[in-house]
């Protein structure tokens, strides 16, 4: 297993590297977008290739750092089920979620993509709009992003297992909801030994 977690933290290392260095081409958008508003504010000339460049980096940020979003724990549960279940069930959720769903959807969608994307390629496509731009660097994202998820739903999966195994702690991310969960026992801790310290007067 300990081969297998390697290659887990290598594919780790990888999304987090690309999803973080991805992630700016928000602020790219953010400011593509506002310098295209500005200028057809102020002399009402616009174009198809700017709202068209705001399209494809959004496109960007969706696929490249959706794996680095899965390493994080950050995909969205039914958090309201998914709570009321013990640990053990969660992992299997988990694990069966990844082998039975997410990989299968993955590599359906790499068949198709891929072809997709060769096809705009070697063909020069370019955007039926007047004055857009060249399509194929947009589509080629597409198999990109469905790569870069699989190979990250199967670094969620060696680890999972390993996690079921007990051969490694559960330290990969746990989200929003699991760092809810842990304040709010946090705090409820504390409501406890306060109670405690108030209602023993021995202890003030």
């Amino acid at each position: 297993m300990g081969g297998l977690l390697g290659v887990s933290r290598a594919i780790d290392a990888m999304n987090t590297l690309i999803g973080r260095w991805v992630s700016w081409l928000i602020l790219v958008a953010v400011l593509v977008s506002a310098l295209n508003a500005t200028v057809r504010y102020l002399v009402s000339s616009s174009s198809n290739a700017w709202l068209e460049l705001q399209w494809y980096l959004f496109s960007a940020v969706f696929l490249l750092v959706s794996p680095w979003t899965l390493l994080q724990q950050e995909h969205i549960r039914i958090d309201i089920v998914n709570s009321r279940f013990s640990k053990r069930v969660r992992d299997w959720i988990e694990l069966l979620g990844h082998i039975f769903f997410l990989l299968p959807v993955c590599l359906v969608m790499l068949r198709y993509s891929i072809p997709f994307a060769q096809l705009s390629l070697t063909s020069g496509e370019i955007s039926q709009n007047a004055g857009g731009l060249i399509v194929w660097p947009a589509k080629i994202l597409i198999p990109i992003g469905f790569l870069l998820l699989f190979l990250q739903g199967v670094s969620e999966t060696i680890k999972r297992i390993a996690i079921m195994r007990g051969e490694i702690e559960d330290t990969f991310g746990g989200g929003h909801h699991a760092a809810a969960e842990a304040e709010a026992q946090r705090l409820l801790e504390a409501a406890q030994e306060t109670g405690a310290v108030a209602s023993d007067p021995a202890r003030t």
